[in-house]
This record gives C-alpha cells, sequence and structure tokens, in this order.
C-alpha cells in the first residue's frame, strides 16, 4: 500500500487556487477488500485498515452496502483509525461483492477525501450439484439393444463458475433389484445406458439412484435423484400347439361352421404383444377356410367360409403355424469386460439377424368333405329368347338344360316355371322346352324396356328337394295394335271476340314405327265451328269460331298413326265465358267433385237472370208510366213494358238448339234471399234503362272500369241465351244442391212459396195501386220511381 500512501501525501500536496484542483483532490480513490463467504467467526473480527495517511487528524464514515444497506451489519468503521470490521457472514450465492463509500472529514466537518471500497466476497464450497427433478421414469422393451440412451438427467452448481466447487460429475449410486444379466452406466453429460442384457422375468421394474457430486477441494459436496426403469415383456418365449378340438369334418354346401378349434400355450406375460397368438394357414387353394384367434383364450378358430364340393375333393390337408404378435427376441450374455459393452449372443428382434431364432410350432390337420344333395344346375343362367307381340298359343320360345352333379344321391330332376308375372309360359317338365302359354303382349306392366323377365327352376327328387334357378329374358317385338286415343276426353274453351283454342294431346301405347306423330281430323258438322291446328303432332290446338255459343258441346276427332290405324274420340269440350266466370276452367276440371263453389255460381247466376227478367218487364226510370191491362184474380196489377208481344215477356228460348228452356218469373225469384239481395244486386251488378221512345229495353254493362256500353233487346237475349246454357250445364252437374233457405230482412222468415208467379194480364191497371205495394215492394218501388 505504499504506493497508495505516496500518491494520497502527493495530492495533498498539490495547492492551486483553482477550483478545478480542488475537485480533483476531492475525487474517488478506490481500495479493495475481501471477505469469505461463511465465515466462522468468531465475531467481530478485523478485516481490514483504510490506508488514508494525514498530517492532520480526520473522521472516517462509511456508507453502501452491508452498513445501511442490503444486507445490513456485516461492516463497520473506526471512525478515528479507519479499521474495517466484520460481524457477520454473507453468502457468495446471494451477493457477489459488497460496494461501500468513505468519507474522510476534517475536524471543522469538511470534506478532506472520499474513497469508493468493494470488498469481494470469497466463494466456498457449499453448495451441491442438484437434479432437476427428484424422480425419473421410463419404459424400455425387454428386446432394446445394450447400449442405448434409456434416459437423460441434468444437474446444476451454485457456486461459483469454472471452479472445483462448482465442477462435478454422474455416478450411480445403487440399483434394485441388481439385473443378473445386465449393469447400468451413467455418462459424462447424464445419459443413463445399460450393458448386457435385460430379462423382464428377473425383474420388471428397476430402481437405480443417481449421483451428482462435485470437486471441492476442501469438501465435496453431492445430491442424488432416483430413476425408475420400468421393463416391457418381450417375446421370448414362442407359443406351443398342445391340442386340438372338432369333427374335422364338414359337409359340401356349408359355410359359417367351426370343424376345428387349436390350443396353444404361451409363458409370456398374459394378454400382451409378446402372449397373443398369430396363426398362419397352408394348403387352402380354394380360398374354403379361415383361422382367427380367440382374443380371451389365444385358440385358433377354423371356419368355413366358401362352400366344399364333395364331388371336386373329397379332403382337404391344412398345415397351421403360431408365433406371437411381437417378434420373437433373445438374449444371452457371452462375456464381460470391464470397459466398453458386453459380448452378448441375440437372436429375432431388431437386435438380432433377420430370420434368426427357432422356428414357430405347427400342426397338420386333414379335414375331410361330406356328400350332400347338390341342386341341378342350369348350363347356362341367363337365357334370351325374342318373340312378337300377339303370337299364337303354343309358340316355341326357349330351350333349356340342366345337369345334376351328384354321385352318390338321386339324379333325377325336372323343369318349372319359378317366376312368371303374367302367365306367358309353359315348359316341358323332362326337355326343358318353353311354349307360350298365352299371347305376348309388349305394351303389359311387365314388359320393362320391351323385356319380359321370367324365372326357371330345376328341382330333383332328393330329400329334401334341391332346386336349381336360371332366368329367361324375353324380347317382345312390337306391333301396331293399338290406336291413338286422347290424353283427356274433356276440355273448356273459353268464349272471345274471336276463334279460341285449347290444347288436346293423343297417346299411343305402339313403339316406333307405330305410334305418332299423329294426324288429326273433325267429323261431322264442323265448318265454321271447329277446326284443328295443326293437323299433325303429337299436341295439336282445337279452334272454336265465334258462333259456337256457351255450353257443352261434343266433337268427333279421328286420330290416326304413322300406319294408319285409327280411332274415333269423342271429346266434351265446354264452351265458358270466362269473363263472367274466371274460374270456369277450374270448374270444369274436376267433374265428379262438385263443392260449395259450384253452388255459389249457380245461385250468382240465377240471380242475374233473375233482375235482369224482373228489371226488363217491370222496372222503369222515368216519371210517366204506360200502364199495362191486367186482370188478377187477386186485383193485384203491373206496370206494362210495352217491350214485347204480350204473353211473351217471361218466356225466353234458350241456346244451343239441341236444348230449349223455359223460364217463370215466378220460380226464378225463388232463388233469391228477399228484395234487399236484389236492390244490391242491381246497385252493383247490372243497370236497366227503358227507352219508351224507341220501345227498347237497353242494357248497361260494365266489366270493372275497362268498357262500358249499351246493348239492345237482341244483344240482351243473345247474351241471356249464353248465361242459361251455362247454367242449365252446371245444374246437370249439381242436380242434387238446392239453393238454401234464407230468411226475409226482418227476424221472421218467410217460406218460398210466398212468391207466386206472375201472370200479366190485358186488364187495364189503377193507377193509384202502386201507392201501397206492401213492404217487399217499397224499396224496389222507390228505385224505380226516383223522387221529384
Amino acid at each position: 500500500m505504499v504506493w497508495l500512501a505516496l500518491l494520497c501525501c502527493a495530492l495533498l500536496g498539490v495547492t492551486s487556487s483553482s477550483e478545478l484542483l480542488i475537485r480533483r483532490r476531492r475525487s474517488w480513490i478506490i481500495e479493495s477488500f475481501t471477505l469469505e463467504e461463511g465465515h466462522p467467526g468468531p465475531f467481530p473480527y478485523e478485516l481490514g485498515k483504510i490506508p488514508l495517511v494525514r498530517t492532520h487528524q480526520v473522521t472516517f464514515q462509511i456508507f453502501g452496502m452491508g452498513v445501511d444497506e442490503h444486507p445490513e451489519g456485516v461492516l463497520t468503521i473506526d471512525s478515528r483509525t479507519g479499521v474495517l470490521t466484520a460481524h457477520k457472514s454473507v453468502d457468495y450465492e446471494e451477493l457477489k461483492r459488497l460496494n461501500l463509500r468513505l468519507l474522510a472529514l476534517k475536524n471543522d466537518k469538511t470534506l478532506d477525501t472520499k474513497l469508493g471500497i468493494e470488498i469481494t466476497i470469497l466463494d466456498i464450497n457449499d453448495n451441491p450439484p442438484r437434479f432437476l427433478n427428484d424422480l425419473y421414469e421410463v419404459t424400455v422393451r425387454e428386446a432394446v439393444a445394450q447400449g442405448t440412451n434409456l434416459l437423460s438427467v441434468l444437474a446444476n452448481d451454485r457456486d461459483k463458475p469454472e471452479t472445483p466447487n462448482s465442477t462435478f460429475h454422474y455416478e450411480i449410486g445403487t440399483v434394485s433389484p441388481k439385473p443378473p444379466n445386465a449393469e447400468f452406466v451413467m455418462g459424462l453429460s447424464g445419459q443413463l445406458s445399460f450393458r448386457g442384457c435385460l430379462d423382464y422375468e428377473a425383474g420388471a421394474e428397476y430402481k437405480v439412484l443417481l449421483v451428482a457430486k462435485d470437486h471441492g477441494e476442501v469438501v465435496s459436496l453431492s445430491s442424488t435423484t432416483t430413476a425408475l426403469i420400468h421393463i416391457q415383456d418381450g417375446n421370448n418365449h414362442l407359443p406351443v400347439i398342445t391340442g386340438k378340438t372338432g369333427t374335422r369334418t364338414v359337409k359340401e354346401g356349408e359355410i359359417g361352421v367351426v370343424p376345428l378349434r387349436l390350443h396353444v400355450t404361451d409363458r409370456d406375460l398374459e394378454h400382451t404383444p409378446a402372449w397373443k397368438a398369430k396363426y398362419t394357414m397352408e394348403g387352402d387353394t380354394g380360398g374354403n377356410f379361415k383361422v382367427e384367434t380367440d382374443p380371451i383364450t389365444n385358440d385358433g378358430i377354423l371356419t368355413v367360409i366358401k362352400p366344399l364340393d364333395f364331388e371336386e375333393i373329397t379332403e382337404r390337408e391344412l398345415l397351421f403355424s403360431v408365433e406371437n404378435e411381437m417378434p420373437y427376441y433373445s438374449c444371452k450374455v457371452k462375456a464381460r469386460p470391464a470397459t466398453g459393452l458386453w459380448e452378448v449372443d441375440t437372436s429375432g428382434g431388431t437386435a438380432g439377424p433377420a430370420g434368426a431364432g427357432p422356428k414357430p410350432d405347427s400342426l397338420r390337420v386333414t379335414i375331410q368333405v361330406e356328400d350332400a344333395n347338390d341342386p341341378p344346375t342350369f348350363t347356362v343362367l341367363v337365357y334370351e329368347a325374342t318373340l312378337e307381340e300377339n303370337v299364337a298359343i303354343g309358340t316355341y320360345v326357349q330351350t333349356v338344360t340342366a345337369v345334376d352333379p351328384d354321385s352318390s344321391h338321386a339324379r333325377d330332376f325336372e323343369y318349372k316355371i319359378g317366376e312368371d308375372p303374367g302367365d306367358w309360359l309353359n315348359v316341358d317338365p323332362h326337355t326343358g322346352v318353353i311354349t307360350t302359354a298365352k299371347r305376348p303382349d309388349r305394351e303389359s306392366p311387365h314388359v320393362v324396356d320391351n323385356i319380359y323377365t321370367a324365372i326357371l327352376h330345376a328341382v330333383d327328387s332328393g330329400e329334401p328337394p334341391m332346386t336349381g334357378t336360371a332366368t329367361l329374358l324375353v324380347h317382345v317385338i312390337d306391333q301396331n295394335d293399338n290406336i291413338p286415343t286422347l290424353s283427356v276426353n274433356n276440355v273448356v274453351v273459353c268464349v272471345g271476340d274471336g276463334p279460341t283454342r285449347t290444347n288436346i294431346t293423343a297417346l299411343d301405347p305402339d313403339n316406333v314405327p307405330f305410334g305418332g306423330p299423329f294426324t288429326f281430323e273433325l267429323l261431322g258438322e264442323v265448318k265454321g265451328k271447329w277446326s284443328v291446328d295443326p293437323s299433325y303432332g303429337y299436341k295439336v290446338n282445337l279452334v272454336k269460331e265465334t258462333i259456337v255459343y256457351t255450353g257443352i258441346h261434343m266433337v268427333e276427332l279421328k286420330i290416326s298413326d304413322l300406319q294408319g290405324a285409327f280411332g274415333v274420340n269423342n271429346l266434351s269440350v265446354t264452351v265458358c265465358d270466362c269473363t263472367a266466370t274466371p274460374s270456369c276452367r277450374g270448374r270444369r276440371a274436376s267433374s265428379s267433385t262438385v263443392g260449395f263453389g259450384a253452388a255459389g255460381i249457380l245461385f250468382f247466376a240465377l240471380l242475374v237472370l233473375m233482375i235482369t227478367l224482373m228489371l226488363s218487364f217491370l222496372m222503369t226510370c222515368k216519371k210517366d208510366f204506360t200502364f199495362l191491362k191486367t186482370d188478377l184474380p187477386n186485383g193485384e196489377s203491373l206496370l206494362s213494358s210495352n217491350i214485347e208481344i204480350p204473353g211473351t215477356d217471361c218466356k225466353i228460348p234458350v241456346k244451343p238448339p239441341t236444348k230449349s228452356y223455359l223460364y217463370d218469373f215466378g220460380e226464378l225469384m225463388q232463388h233469391t234471399r228477399s228484395f234487399k239481395t236484389v236492390e244490391e244486386s242491381f246497385n252493383h251488378q247490372d243497370s236497366w234503362e227503358y227507352n219508351q221512345r224507341q220501345s227498347t229495353v237497353m242494357y248497361q254493362y260494365q266489366e270493372g272500369s275497362a268498357k262500358s256500353g249499351f246493348m239492345s233487346d237482341a244483344g240482351l237475349l243473345e247474351l241471356l241465351n249464353q248465361r242459361m246454357a251455362y247454367v242449365q250445364a252446371l245444374e246437370d252437374d249439381l242436380n242434387d244442391h238446392y239453393p238454401h233457405l234464407y230468411a226475409d230482412e226482418g227476424d221472421e222468415a218467410h217460406p218460398l212459396n210466398d212468391l207466386e208467379k206472375i201472370h200479366i194480364l190485358e186488364a187495364v191497371f189503377d193507377h193509384g195501386q202502386l201507392d201501397d205495394l206492401g213492404p217487399r215492394f217499397n224499396k224496389l218501388a222507390s228505385i224505380c220511381t226516383p223522387a221529384q
């Protein structure tokens, strides 16, 4: 420390009034001491003295680690002499050094010097190397080769690195149980391996104590961990066939039977891959058998999976061999050198040469085949023949042939028809000749894609009788034996300003060239009324001209196929006013089912007709009336309409000319509920106006808001004609539906027979009788006689 004292003296001897020199004089001076880790004491003991030489008295103070910072109370300093004293030990693994600040103060408490002090902690061997885990565990195969790394361990030492205190090695402590033919070895880097042969029977589990030991100079420290080595049983014992059971006979034709069971023993651990048996079989050239392992008993089960034929072979000789699922392995120690691996002899497994080791146990077994009654066999399984449809009964179709392969059973058999869906065929039981029993029909539902399919049998006379089967495919050639027909026999067509049309379609079950396209021709008086467009094809249009009125019409239609064969079809055509009755097409589509909708149409049509007739003959909206002479027995009168010749007011001829109807006004009144309903119909359906100058009833019509106008009485009659014809057609279909009875405006019901028939007489009518027409006619009178 002499150089340090000289340096301090030189610094103290330098005088300068410069502030910079003063700061240099008070700069840090570093001093170093050592403190042994875990010093045993006794405490306190002197660590050293601060070598600061002064001609004047100074006072020493220290601050920092070990004094007023962690770890507190380790060091103190004598304020007058500068001696450092240690009061307790420190841990190198916690702190490698202590950094302190020393101040030297003058008597006037001004700073004389400040120093930095570093105390180095000296490491001692107080930490053994420690393993990362307290327990290591691994499972290895018995057949694993020596020298194989079983597991790796790792330890570390907290002492100062690269010193003997932190340098350590691994070694084997104890092994329990001790293997007779193996020795465990630890590598420098912590790899655990073995040399020799592992033996599951000698020990299924080994407990190995592993040691990590350091190289401390004063004292050597160590720690241990445990390694558990589980040995997986290897296949070092082959299964041995100890017996067999079963009849070892099989009847020909049988499948699923078990004629043989093989029994084996194995010394390896049960229900492990080293114990489970695996059977192989030789000699099964026909693939008739399979052999499987019983998972519980380890027996070999022989099963018939394909029928055997006695006539082919009477016995089968099979060779069975058995081994394990895991490959066989054995290991024997020959020499145990001090270093390196031992000399061992292995066979089988992955460690031994291929094909080495003992051969699997085997057994040869003969399986006897017993004869059984075989069914006759057809020489051809699928026969084919060709026939024209409609050929005569007894026509030759095909000849079938079968043989019976039996050698020790009856060989007589007969031919029979198995399946004949249309009963078309006969077969000679002895010759196999097949003829027709019916005339073939290509359009039969039993013919698919022009082929009729039948099943034939050959049945022998054995006990029980056996049957052979073959299939007969008859290709049926078409003939023109069907005439074209309509797909539907009734259609609906609408009334229009011009010609209207509807589609009609023809069908013919015959094949090309005996079917369509067809030629269509209308018969009868159809000129100017009906036509077809086009007249050739599968589907054409039936065209209705404007002179055909509403109603049901019968049209005769001749339809011819490509060969000229034809049929005459009666087509029912319903001509419908689609404007007045938009749903007429849907209503006519189902003539067999009539519901409340059709009854509603009938009621509505009758209501309109009743209003039309009543307004035609009774109502006027003019101020002046022309009275009609009447001679009614009850004194009641009606206004004279002066529209038609007297006596024809209530009789309307109805078209079409095939039928005509007379409607009585009183009867029509029975189809309405009350005069309130008449009023509503009058307001919302149609309106009438009487023109006295022209002696004409004009009918004002309106459809939505698209068109409106007036119609003369002749046009009105024509319109009524069409409506009445359609209503009558509906009545023909709905003759079992009757109008429902409704009550009058009041709560009291009135029978329908209160509406009597109106008789128009020529007697003079008293106009005053209109002043009181009764409650039923007051509302109607107010409509027909507007207020002034």
